[in-house]
């Protein structure tokens, strides 16, 4: 199970608006996000591991050992014309934390919120920067990737996770699960990215499907980008 560790050398400002809800705030102190950013970038501790396996797309089951089947339309629907898959977690361990916490506590609200939103912005980007990693490795094997989807997603349930835990290896990294299925370190992701066989002479349909924001029915969500 190959392992990801590299340094983060910037977390991206404007995603840390979003993710603290200030999209629409006008006139706020942009040095604060910068400092929160920054304050982030050296907190974290940031680690992946991922693993590719075979799937029927069909049975919407991966090729483990023992075999795990996909629950939800969602997530079958993702994966359609998928041949393999990839298992994948990052986190940016707990330090980052129990500095969102510290701070909370000590009445710093604006700070740890801020934090908190970097911490998001900062795994995000770890994930971001292992499909990166991965995907010329896919290209050369003539493969394409479907984008990242996470246990509770659409209809695919979060009491899938334990799945995931152990398709990625994640314990190798550190994480692992309370006993509400929440990932620990808390800013952490699990996911499942779809490879199918690339066919020059007709573009890849999922590729032009919504994602991300744009997938999710929650119009009112605060962090919303779309």
């Amino acid at each position: 199970m190959p392992v990801y560790n590299a340094p983060l050398l910037a977390i991206d400002a404007k995603e840390t608006r979003r993710y603290a809800g200030l999209m629409k705030a006008i006139g706020f102190d942009e040095s604060k996000i910068e400092a929160a950013c920054q304050d982030a970038r050296l907190l974290a501790a940031p680690k992946g591991i991922w693993q590719i396996y075979d799937y029927d797309c069909e049975k919407q089951e991966i090729k483990a050992e023992p075999s795990c089947i996909l629950q939800g339309t969602k997530i079958g629907s993702h994966l359609a014309g998928c041949d393999k898959v990839i298992a994948l977690a990052a986190t940016v361990g707990d330090t980052i934390e129990e500095t969102v916490t510290k701070r909370f506590e000590e009445g710093a609200y604006a700070a740890s919120v801020l934090l908190d939103a970097a911490a998001t912005t900062a795994v995000e980007q770890v994930a971001d920067a292992m499909e990166k990693t991965i995907r010329p490795k896919a290209a050369a094997k003539g493969y394409g990737m479907r984008w990242r989807f996470s246990p509770g997603y659409g209809d695919w349930p979060i009491e899938q996770q334990p799945e995931l835990i152990r398709l990625t290896g994640a314990e190798n990294i550190g994480l692992h699960l309370s006993s509400s299925m929440m990932l620990i370190p808390r800013k952490s992701i699990t996911a499942i990215i779809g490879l199918y066989k690339e066919n020059k002479s007709r573009p890849e349909t999922a590729t032009n499907q919504k994602k991300g924001c744009a997938a999710c029915p929650k119009t009112d969500c605060p962090s919303r980008n779309v």
